[in-house]
């Protein structure tokens, strides 16, 4: 097993430990699927506050889960940090996690946002939202994630594939909130409104409706930001072409997901481990997250990008669990495959 360890002369975040707290030089070892310097920097300022080291290993949410499964008992991670709940509910199946048993963390991070026994807990939130070209696209009566399947709305809709993790968990969302029949329902619809067979990723939706090969797309609200705020000015045309509906503001809230982390069952340094935990639920460390990719913190009252509220002002948020999308993850998967969702 070969660590890389990350030691970056990146700004020192404030600690967020009592003063004359004791840490014994040591390590904490993590494996994450977030790939953004500013993480590292988060690192970097943990290991100048407490003298622990922290190694990474960095891949994709699902290679990493298989990873963790190979090494079985002898693995050395001791944190698994990945996006999207599905990921952290196949994770928590897998029985991968322990309980952090923090009260740091419990008081921090809202019971919405966490596992509830304690397994994983939300580091940043996203939305995943509805985008449509602002000049030449009428969606009337397009206000909520069920109105994707009308069809007024016929020949018009990009979306990501059926495999996409993030569209798995806003139809196992749908399966909470409205049941297995209605969602197939749904599935048909919003299938039958495709305007081209999925494909690319969300960046690749909403360019695709600048260019006019559909006119609305589904996509996580960084995404836009990220165009936005681009240094290239092609990528700023495009984010100031697009508009965005906030779904459901008149009932349950836009969907949320979130990115997380918890602590894993044979982890090796668990106290180390949670200590990291608490450290990245810290002001500090939270508002570092949201800024690094654009996303909200997951604590209450920590400022975030202000691009956030320039493009989706304030708005109703879903307050369901994302644990319940890991719920419903295998029934969303299987139903979309089963309608055809490709």
């Amino acid at each position: 097993m070969t660590f890389r360890r990350r030691v970056l002369a990146a700004a020192v975040l404030g600690s967020v430990l009592t003063a004359g707290t004791a840490v014994s030089a040591e390590e904490v070892n993590v494996y994450t699927s977030r790939h953004y310097d500013t993480d590292l920097a988060i690192y970097d300022a943990f290991t100048e506050a407490t003298g622990i080291e922290v190694n990474l290993i960095e891949d994709k949410a699902g290679a990493l889960i298989e990873r963790i499964k190979a090494e079985g008992a002898n693995s050395p991670a001791d944190i698994l940090i990945t996006v999207d709940a599905a990921n952290l509910a196949a994770a928590s199946e897998a029985g991968f996690f322990q309980s952090a048993d923090s009260a740091t963390l419990d008081e921090r991070v809202p019971e919405t946002l966490r596992h509830p026994d304690g397994y994983w807990y939300a580091l940043t939130k996203r939305a995943r939202i509805i985008m449509y070209r602002k000049d030449d696209v009428d969606v009337t009566g397009l206000e909520r994630y069920e109105d994707l399947a009308d069809p007024r709305f016929n020949d018009m809709i990009c979306i990501r594939s059926s495999s996409n993790v993030y569209n798995q968990s806003l139809v196992s969302s749908l399966i909470a909130v409205n049941g297995s029949e209605a969602t197939e329902a749904w599935v048909d619809g919003v299938i039958e409104n495709f305007a081209r067979d999925p494909q690319s990723n969300d960046t690749g939706q909403i360019k695709a409706v600048v260019a006019g090969e559909c006119d609305i797309a589904v996509a996580n609200t960084y995404y836009l930001a990220r165009l936005r705020s681009s240094d290239d000015a092609d990528d700023r045309a495009i984010g100031e072409a697009i508009a965005v509906i906030m779904p459901n503001q008149e009932d349950r809230g836009t969907h949320i997901n979130v990115s997380g982390a918890g602590v894993l069952k044979n982890a090796p340094n668990r106290d180390n481990a949670v200590m990291l935990l608490e450290y990245l639920v810290s002001d500090d460390a939270q508002r570092a997250f949201a800024e690094g990719n654009n996303e909200w913190p997951s604590v209450d009252g920590v400022p975030h990008a202000v691009i956030l509220d320039d493009l989706y002002g304030d708005f109703v948020e879903d307050d369901l669990n994302p644990a319940l999308y890991g719920a419903n993850r295998v029934e969303a998967v299987e139903l979309m495959e089963a309608r055809g969702w490709e």
